[in-house]
């Protein structure tokens, strides 16, 4: 029996008004000047000027990086280590939600190993830690500024590449609910399912155990109870503080159980057509763990119980049809649309979806391994 791994950052800071407690911390990891990693709709908000502020209170210089996408490209992380370089930066500050969290670790990696991203996609790829980042994050739901893994995509093969990479871990993760009372309801949606995503597939992959079971459950029960509240009130800072603590507990739980087919799949969509990668996942989920049920029912009463399904006198079958039911009902009460149709996408290429979600990193992670004509029959449930 092999021992088990647990990778989290060195320091992480959580919970309203945490933000402002990060300067100390910083002079810490002795560095003098930051490239700060963000988009350009935080850089115009007023978010990364409030990480500026904190900068300026313990005298650390800085420059702006302000350029990533949603879907963040190879060219980002390009550009992104020029500036770095240009500028004599010696440790990065990452702002922002999924996409500025994995350009900030490809930018970091790039410059400690060199070379071409591209040869880094897959598992374990790099030889040094990266440069030390500073992951200030602003959604509940991914959890990259958390975690081992990072998603680029290669623009020119059209290709979400999916590098799990204990060399990209964090120094330093800031989960301040407060940098989220801004963020719009659809959003608020998409990252909390998400999370949600995180969770199940960390619990039903052959890969979780005992400690991961554990974190990933108890943020089944937070989000089922705070995410509706989240979307409706931006302002709820007790629903805001709990989708933190359950984003922080699903990071804790993929980080080291892994991922499966949901996001296998989801990442082709967000490779090809430019899709938000939350709202995928969650109109994947039910989709793909329909399937996974039928092979491997026995983790869903878990899930059940933990979603507040009551499961006395029920089969792990039924217990499954329940939960499938009861995320098909919260996807639909935060506004997650069901199709692809919905997003305006009306023409997919199922078979080139089908051969890339099967070469996918996380592809391994199932509790299945589905065949080339299954995987088509999930994707076109969701046409």
């Amino acid at each position: 029996m092999m021992g088990k791994v647990f990778h989290v950052p060195e320091t992480n800071l959580m919970g309203c008004g945490c933000l402002a407690e990060i300067g100390v911390y910083i002079s810490e990891l002795n560095v003098k000047k930051a490239l700060l990693v963000t988009d350009s709709k935080l850089s115009k908000n007023g978010v990364v000027d409030k990480v500026i502020d904190v900068l300026k209170k313990v005298n650390i210089a800085y420059t702006t990086f302000d350029h990533v996408k949603p879907n963040p490209t190879v060219q980002n992380v390009t550009d992104g280590v020029r500036h770095y370089k240009d500028a004599n930066c010696d440790f990065i500050i990452s702002v922002g939600g999924g996409s500025p969290q994995d350009a900030a670790k490809g930018i970091g990696l790039m410059i400690t190993n060199g070379g071409d991203l591209r040869d880094y996609e897959g598992v374990g790829k790099t030889t040094y830690k990266s440069v030390p980042i500073v992951a200030v994050n602003t959604t509940a739901g991914t959890s990259a500024e958390y975690t081992i893994n990072y998603v680029i995509t290669d623009e020119e093969r059209h290709v979400k590449m999916v590098m799990v990479d204990k060399n990209s871990l964090v120094k330093i993760s800031v989960n301040d609910p407060e940098l989220m009372v801004s963020k719009p309801s659809n959003l608020t949606a998409a990252t909390g399912m998400d999370a949600l995503t995180h969770a199940i597939e960390a619990i039903v992959t052959p890969g979780a155990y005992t400690v991961t079971d554990a974190t990933a459950l108890s943020a089944v029960e937070i989000i089922f109870y705070y995410l509706p509240r989240a979307v409706a009130d931006g302002k709820d800072m007790e629903a805001r503080e709990q989708m933190v603590y359950a984003m922080f507990l699903t990071g804790m739980a993929f980080n080291n159980a892994g991922l499966g087919y949901v996001h296998a799949m989801s990442h082709q969509l967000g490779g090809v057509y430019d899709l938000p990668h939350g709202v995928c996942n969650a109109i994947l989920l039910p989709v793909v763990e329909k399937e996974n049920a039928k092979r491997h029912p026995d983790k869903f009463p878990l899930i059940a119980k933990a979603a507040g399904i009551n499961i006395e006198g029920k089969t792990p079958d039924q217990c499954a049809d329940e939960v499938i039911k009861k995320i098909k009902a919260l996807s639909k009460e935060v506004g997650i649309p069901t199709r692809l149709s919905e997003l305006g996408i009306d023409s997919v290429d199922i078979n080139l979806l089908a051969e890339n979600a099967m070469k996918d990193a996380c592809a391994s992670g199932n509790p299945f391994i589905p065949t080339r004509q299954e995987v088509i029959d999930m994707f076109k449930e969701i046409v």
